[in-house]
């Protein structure tokens, strides 16, 4: 009786709209962090030196959630972009769900789903930075629950847009008679500071701008603002006077009404002239593009012509801008094909068929580019399946010179991490068939555990043992990765610019070593001191030497994501 009271009691405060979903079983890689501790370790003979200096990329092999729990550490608030291409749970056996194969018999089979992205969705959200946007790609078996979980998280207005991609041009085949020809790419913001990157004009758009004045090029468009209304805008309707005859265009003395809120002509209109608003063909009110002050001052890029009902209308120069155009929200480019740009490439790649419906890449490409303008940008895929995103992250620097740095994780299922995701940006850096390499750097890590008593009853050995294995992750946190020293006490690594150094010990016997050799190196150093408190060791700091606690802020991190998954 009392557990049904208990249930009762939930179904009253459960929400009255949005998704409801029961997995049935929890998933087997959450429930191992109540009571293990998930860390890295570097498998240091796939590390790539192919380029003199920074970035260096990471590739991740293990359960994304695991390292999705590591990167929350390391990389909270980091994260300029996230592309991710997830399952599409189609029921054609390709999607493992606590090592069970989830086919299109499973009665739970969207609710699986739904458990399984929601959990990762949100730990992700934490990585963005409050500039950053992630996009996820799928198709119509979950785009409506995938668009729904996303607005639960995001937030429903922080939905930038959703993009149809033309990825199939053949199309394929559906009992229901249609031939699927696109998937979907939505666009969420982690918040309103967020701002979309344009792309480049297809030569088709470019053929639009066919004239040219000593400005630059330029097509004639409507002066008309389309989808902008009056009452949006109301002092942007205001008249402007056509002599069609002479091609005169000007806009008379007008007067603003702050009661009517509209302008008021105060002008003669002589005999040779029409008076013409922002109406559409429709005769609703609409807006102009510009402020009527602009429009003065601007009126020489101007010119009469008709509109589609042959009524007279403004038209003006609309010129070509370097940094490329606005996303649209139908993508179809023939490089967007995913069997020519994206199956039949990674063919060229690796010489075999290894995986089964690869991205294009150049619809990757596109996606990281409305993303973000950063050429610096830290962009994560924690779905990287054969690396494309990789790819596409080395492409755009050999393009325009910049220092992106990519994150991907991906399991190992068929060898896929190993075989596949690795090799793959390895030739790409080294170069493959007629292609020349792009010169860039890698770590590999795998994650792992440490055992320990579970999160509610961490022993001290518990946490001394956390960090004597921590030190990869602190190498990734502080971007040292060359390990130039580990001994009982201490582990030290760095960069050229500066040092990450653990101290492994509730004790001052050998503190004072260590930092006269941190400081005769002369870099910037962060040295991380365990600790039964918080900031015990403050005292050590100097102008070069930042000192961190550990392990309490790694710990700190995974009682959060325990405590929102319970």
């Amino acid at each position: 009786m009392q557990a049904l009271q208990k249930k009762y009691d939930a179904l009253k405060k459960q929400k009255k709209f949005g998704l409801v979903f029961d997995p049935k079983e929890p998933e087997r890689v959450v429930v191992e962090c109540e009571s293990k501790l998930p860390v890295l370790r570097e498998a240091a003979e796939r590390a790539i030196a192919a380029a003199s200096g920074p970035p260096v990329n990471i590739l991740i092999e293990g359960d994304n959630y695991h390292a999705l729990s590591v990167l929350n550490y390391t990389h909270r608030g980091k994260i300029d972009g996230v592309y991710i291409d997830p399952p599409y749970n189609t029921g054609n056996t390709t999607w493992i769900y606590n090592n069970k194969i989830i086919d299109g018999n499973d009665t739970y089979k969207h609710s699986k789903w739904l458990s399984m992205m929601e959990k990762r969705l949100l730990l992700a959200k934490q990585l963005l930075k409050d500039t950053g946007i992630i996009v996820v790609t799928i198709d119509d078996n979950e785009f409506a629950t995938l668009n729904l979980l996303l607005n639960e998280i995001f937030g429903e207005e922080n939905h930038l847009g959703t993009v149809v991609i033309k990825n199939n041009p053949s199309g394929r085949s559906t009992a229901s008679g249609f031939s699927v020809a696109h998937e979907y790419a939505l666009f969420y913001g982690k918040s309103n500071e967020v701002k979309i990157g344009r792309l480049k004009r297809t030569e088709k758009q470019i053929l639009r701008y066919g004239e040219k004045d000593s400005t630059g090029s330029y097509e004639w468009v409507n002066f008309r603002k389309h989808g902008g209304y009056r009452y949006e805008s109301p002092k942007m309707y205001y008249p402007i006077c056509l002599n069609i005859n002479k091609n005169l265009i000007r806009i008379p003395c007008v007067e603003w009404d702050e009661i009517k809120k509209e302008w008021l002509i105060r002008d003669e209109i002589l005999a040779d002239e029409v008076v013409i608003f922002p109406k559409d063909e429709e005769g609703r009110d609409r807006r102009w593009k510009w402020s009527i002050e602009r429009t003065r001052a601007e009126i020489s890029e101007m010119k009469i012509g008709l509109d589609r009902i042959k009524q007279p209308a403004v038209y003006i120069k609309s010129r070509m801008k370097d940094e490329g155009m606005l996303p649209l929200t139908w993508w179809d480019k023939s490089e967007y094909s995913a069997t020519a740009y994206g199956n039949n490439l990674l063919m060229s790649i690796m010489g075999e068929k290894l995986f089964d419906y690869p991205k294009s890449l150049y619809a990757v490409e596109d996606c990281i580019r409305v993303i973000t303008e950063n050429k610096n940008a830290v962009i994560l895929d924690f779905f990287a399946g054969s690396g494309t995103t990789g790819h596409a992250v080395l492409e755009l620097n050999k393009q325009d010179g910049g220092g992106r740095q990519f994150i991907l994780c991906t399991n190992n299922e068929n060898n896929i991490c190993e075989e596949v995701t690795y090799p793959r940006i390895k030739k790409v850096i080294e170069g493959y068939g007629n292609a020349e390499g792009i010169p860039a750097n890698l770590r590999y890590f795998k994650t792992d555990f440490v055992n320990s008593n579970g999160l509610a009853n961490l022993s001290d050995q518990d946490k001394e043992i956390l960090t004597r294995n921590a030190g990869e992750m602190i190498a990734l946190k502080e971007n040292c990765f060359e390990q130039k020293e580990l001994n009982d006490w201490w582990q030290i690594f760095e960069n050229s610019e500066k040092i990450a150094a653990i101290y492994f010990k509730e004790s001052k016997q050998q503190i004072s070593n260590l930092l006269k050799k941190l400081k005769s190196q002369n870099k910037k150093c962060s040295l991380y001191i365990f600790s039964w408190a918080k900031g015990k060791y403050k005292e050590y700091e100097s102008k070069n030497i930042k000192v961190e606690d550990i392990p309490e802020p790694i710990l700190e991190i995974y009682k959060e994501i325990n405590r929102k998954e319970k």
